[in-house]
C-alpha cells in the first residue's frame, strides 16, 4: 500500500467564497519572472506594502527568501530549480484558497516550470507578469555583483550569462522596469486585482 492510499484531503467549513468576500478580494497569484536585477523583489513588497494600506491581505513569496527555508535543501541545477518552483506554487495556492493574494518573486526561467506553476495554482487564479528589463540594464544594476561573478566564472549556471531565460511568450503582462517607475509598476499591478471597496 502507498502512502497516498492514507491520505486523503479534509475540507474545511470555510468555502473559498467566504474567505474572500470577508477579505474584499479575489484571490490571485501575481509570478514575477525576470531575470536578476529585473526589479522583481523591489516591485513584489511595493506591491505588498500598497495593498496592506489600502487594507487588502497580501504576502510575497520571494526567491531569496524561501531558500532560507522552504528549499534550503536545493541547489541551482534545472532539476532543482523545478522542484523549487513546484515547491512555491503549491504554497501561493494553498495561500490563495485561504483567501490571500499572492506576489511571486523567482527568476523561474523555464517556460515549462512556469506553466507547471500555472497548472498547480490554477489558470483563473495565475497570473505570469514578465519584468522585460534588458540584460544590459539588470547587468548593469547588478545589485548582489551576480554578474560580475558570473562573467569572472565564479558563479555556474547563472541565468542570463551561463544559463538560459526563456522569457513568456504571452504573458499576461510586462513590465520594464527601466521605464516605467516603480510607483506606475504598483499602479499598473494593482490594476490586475479584483479589489472591492474596502471601508475603515
Amino acid at each position: 500500500m502507498s502512502l497516498n492510499e492514507n491520505i486523503r484531503w479534509h475540507a474545511g467549513r470555510l468555502s473559498i467564497e467566504e474567505r474572500a468576500n470577508r477579505l474584499r478580494q479575489k484571490p490571485a497569484t501575481l509570478w514575477l519572472t525576470g531575470l536578476s536585477g529585473s526589479g522583481k523583489s523591489t516591485l513584489a513588497f511595493a506591491l505588498e506594502y500598497a495593498l496592506h494600506e489600502h487594507g487588502y491581505s497580501a504576502v510575497v513569496l520571494d526567491g531569496d527568501n524561501v531558500r532560507h527555508g522552504l528549499c534550503k535543501d536545493l541547489g541551482f541545477s534545472a532539476e532543482d530549480r523545478s522542484e523549487n518552483i513546484r515547491r512555491v506554487a503549491e504554497v501561493a495556492r494553498l495561500m490563495n484558497d485561504a483567501g490571500l493574494i499572492v506576489i511571486t518573486s523567482f527568476i523561474s526561467p523555464f517556460r515549462a516550470d512556469r506553466e507547471q506553476a500555472r497548472q498547480i495554482v490554477g489558470e483563473e487564479r495565475f497570473r505570469e507578469i514578465h519584468l522585460s528589463t534588458d540584460l544590459s540594464v539588470c547587468e548593469q544594476r547588478d545589485p548582489k555583483g551576480l554578474y560580475k561573478k558570473a562573467r569572472a566564472g565564479a558563479l555556474a549556471e547563472f541565468t542570463g550569462i551561463s544559463s538560459p531565460y526563456e522569457a513568456p511568450l504571452q504573458p499576461f503582462d510586462r513590465i520594464d522596469t527601466d521605464r516605467l517607475s516603480l510607483d506606475e509598476s504598483v499602479a499598473l499591478l494593482m490594476g490586475h486585482l479584483e479589489l472591492q471597496p474596502v471601508t475603515r
